[in-house]
């Protein structure tokens, strides 16, 4: 997945970066092999430790993941996967995204 990823603007020196600069994960991703692959691509990690960390610190950040996947949620055909077929729910969570930029920026003006 992180092979994937687009490229990104760095508002800091105006260019772009072929990778994001950190990776803020939770609990779920410490692992050695976690962080040793998000290393060698030249990602600083930035991921809970179990049982060190308290729930809080990470959470700054990934509240806007955790409210980012309510809104997408909120459509059915998204929230209960019946269809079998991937490319139907890769259009599906696109127009979904679509939606929820359309409103988030039609209601904040």
């Amino acid at each position: 997945m992180l092979n994937a990823l687009p490229k990104v603007h760095d508002k800091r020196f105006h260019l772009l970066r072929t990778r994001p600069a950190k990776l803020h994960a939770d609990k779920g991703y410490d692992y050695p092999r976690c962080r040793t692959a998000v290393k060698l691509r030249g990602i600083t990690p930035r991921i809970a430790r179990r049982q060190v960390e308290e729930k809080s610190r990470l959470g700054r950040n990934r509240w806007k993941v955790e409210r980012t996947f309510s809104w997408l949620l909120n459509y059915k055909k998204l929230a209960v996967r019946y269809g079998r077929r991937s490319d139907l729910f890769l259009a599906l969570g696109l127009l979904a995204s679509s939606l929820v930029c359309f409103r988030r920026l039609h209601f904040n003006f």
